[in-house]
């Protein structure tokens, strides 16, 4: 800590995993911080669901690392890889390929635990946490009486004061409708999902359905019960999957939902899924819903001027799709600890709007092109239809599209089919157009022949 570090201070609204993070680094950075929330840390860990799988890989982990903070990459099933199979229209199977992390790992965590434990420490190490909800007059106050505030909730009209960044912002609403729940019940041995990988348990799932939507299948860490499984799934709007995940209202139901939905169209990982399990004391460990894309201003300003700075979701919204949301509200939080930890003069608005825009173009804008990528956006689907087949016939890039969950940038700048070819090419070391020349639709996918009994 600093001489001139300990008389500064800080506001953060919002516990969850990015407010907490940020706060807790903050505070080791040697500012004074407090933490406001709308609910207590015990309603906070058991009152509301997890927001979402919170898959973080390599560039996520090491910005955790660099504040100090547990990966729980020891404590949590390690993802190796991640096996994809996409089906196209009527459900033809045709592009099946699995893709193992070079260097890296992935490591899905319970937002809860992770913001319970980090607001534990933080509390510990003598942050202030204030329960109280704050509303835009509020935080006019808040504002005024700390040299740096940044909101890390939306709700109580918060988001509005950050204005909609329409050159960022693609979509005007949702792209997908989403459920999610958290089972037990199934191990991660080699014989868990044998037909989609030799890693078995080891790998995550990614299924694409060209008229549904998108599943994704993988080892998770529950605040309560510890190593489980999590099912993430995309409905397009309209589809199927839609009307049947908006029936869901209990982790029961949703499990149920999930079970149909793969004894219908992903049968090939049916006997796995059938093996799992309601985790019976968390009602919470299931939430449907929607989330439209949205790049925000990250400044704002209250009623009388005061600057506050919008991080995490409220800064950016993702569609989950491709694990985006909590990886890079994680690498904003370090970013912006590390800068205001270096940082003499005040947090001016042109010092805000410079962090913001450097965050954006190191992770934030290259983020969201692929996540566009694996929601199957119109307006990638050259570059898709050429890295998809590829990634069916080469194992190196395999690796490395399945890698852009880990570290997205170099797909920022690929715009056209020459520069997605000239990547094929870089990846493989070989052309492009001899690369897809192996190609050959799937026709039909192995299916499981796991059985629980086999696997105690």
């Amino acid at each position: 800590m600093t001489e001139q570090n300990s008389s500064r201070t800080a506001a953060i609204i919002g516990a969850g995993q990015t407010g907490v993070t940020a706060a807790l680094g903050l505070l080791d950075a040697g500012f004074q911080v407090t933490i406001h929330s709308d609910r207590d840390q015990r309603s906070l860990r058991d009152d509301v669901p997890a927001t979402g799988t919170a898959l973080g890989f390599g560039e996520a982990q090491a910005a955790e690392a660099a504040l100090g903070l547990d990966t729980y990459a020891d404590r949590a099933p390690n993802h190796t890889g991640l096996s994809v199979r996409f089906a196209g229209p009527e459900n033809a199977e045709l592009i099946g390929f699995d893709g193992t992390f070079d260097g890296f790992v992935g490591i899905a965590v319970d937002t809860r635990l992770k913001a319970d434990e980090r607001l534990t420490a933080f509390q510990e190490r003598g942050g202030r946490f204030v329960v109280a909800e704050v509303t835009p007059e509020k935080l006019d106050a808040i504002a005024a009486d700390n040299d740096l505030t940044l909101v890390a909730t939306g709700r109580g009209g918060l988001s509005d004061l950050f204005a909609i960044d329409t050159d960022r912002t693609v979509y005007a609403e949702p792209q997908r409708k989403l459920l999610t729940v958290t089972l037990t019940g199934l191990g991660y041995g080699p014989e868990v999902f044998a037909h989609r990988s030799t890693a078995g348990g080891a790998h995550s799932l990614f299924s694409i359905f060209a008229e549904q939507g998108e599943a994704w299948w993988g080892p998770y860490l529950h605040k309560d019960v510890g190593p489980s499984w999590a099912f993430l799934g995309w409905a397009r709007p309209g589809s199927d999957w839609d009307k049947r995940f908006a029936a869901a209202d209990s982790a029961a139901s949703a499990h149920k939902i999930v079970k149909e939905i793969y004894r219908d169209y992903i049968d090939w990982d049916l006997p796995e899924v059938l093996s799992t399990q309601v985790i019976e004391e968390d009602p919470e460990s299931w939430l449907k819903g929607a989330v439209r894309p949205v790049v925000r201003k990250a400044v704002g300003a209250t009623a009388n001027g005061h600057l506050v700075v919008a991080i995490g979701d409220t800064a950016v919204a993702y569609d989950p799709v491709a694990g985006q949301g909590a990886q890079s509200g994680l690498i904003q939080a370090q970013r912006l600890v590390a800068a205001a930890a270096a940082h003499e003069g005040a947090f001016d608005r042109a010092w805000l709007e410079t962090q913001y825009e450097d965050f954006l173009r190191f992770r934030s804008d290259a983020a969201a092109k692929a996540t566009r990528l694996f929601l199957s956006d119109p307006e990638l689907a050259d570059i898709s239809n050429r890295f998809f087949p590829a990634a069916a016939v080469d194992e190196k890039f395999a690796s490395a599209l399945v890698s852009l969950l880990h570290r997205p940038q170099p797909f920022l700048d690929i715009d056209s089919v020459a520069a997605a070819d000239a990547y094929i090419e870089q990846v493989t070391g070989a052309k492009a157009e001899a690369v897809l020349a192996k190609f050959a639709p799937a026709g039909r996918f192995e299916r499981s022949q796991y059985s629980a009994a086999a696997a105690v």
